[in-house]
């Protein structure tokens, strides 16, 4: 299966990369095909200009020069695993940015015609859906507001794909107060899930 990594932290060096890694490996021992998107590291605009919000329901003219090649990645892959830290309660926002800017009408849906506000899933190419992240506090706290992150994955990220079975969640909680050992005892749990992807 042709997967697309979806990786956002500005940290080579940080525990994030080292999950990436991790991700990365087991999904090539798995036998994958892997599409590195490091957002990051390859300089992704993350801020929705006004022309791109000025024609974004144009579907001949929402694909613009700078997200193309973004969007080919995306059609290409059978498989999406995201892969960043929970930042207030939610994902970076270099990787909403990524959603906000490449998963325009015509790419990730489209308007049905007369149904006000009714949409199509147009996207049918992603078999398979994880994210791997980590929260800075424990699950008790993310639980208390909803976990919001856990529910994006769960519900809109598997309504914008519609996978093969569940979205893979795989969150390290009160990363501030964990140390080596369940660091990498995450990193083998990542790893077992990857390889079963």
């Amino acid at each position: 299966m042709r997967v697309l990594v979806i990786h956002a932290h500005p940290v080579e060096e940080s525990y994030s990369a080292a999950l990436r890694d991790v991700v990365l490996e087991s999904l090539r021992k798995a036998g994958h095909e892997i599409d590195l998107l490091s957002l990051y590291a390859e300089g992704f605009e993350a801020v929705l200009s006004r022309e791109e919000r000025l024609r974004y329901h144009d579907t001949a003219a929402n694909i613009t020069p700078e997200i193309a090649p973004y969007v080919e990645r995306v059609r290409a892959a059978e498989g999406i695993v995201l892969v960043h830290p929970v930042w207030n309660f939610g994902m970076p926002a270099i990787l909403k940015g990524f959603f906000d800017r490449v998963f325009v009408p015509g790419v990730a849906f489209e308007m049905e015609e007369g149904d006000r506000g009714r949409l199509r899933r147009v996207m049918n190419n992603i078999r398979k859906v994880a994210v791997v992240t980590t929260y800075g506090g424990p699950r008790l706290r993310a639980m208390l507001v909803g976990d919001p992150p856990r529910r994006v994955a769960r519900r809109v990220l598997y309504g914008i794909f519609r996978p093969q079975g569940r979205v893979g969640y795989h969150a390290l909680y009160d990363m501030n107060n964990n140390g080596p050992r369940e660091l990498d005892a995450f990193k083998l749990t990542v790893a077992r899930r990857m390889a079963r992807f």
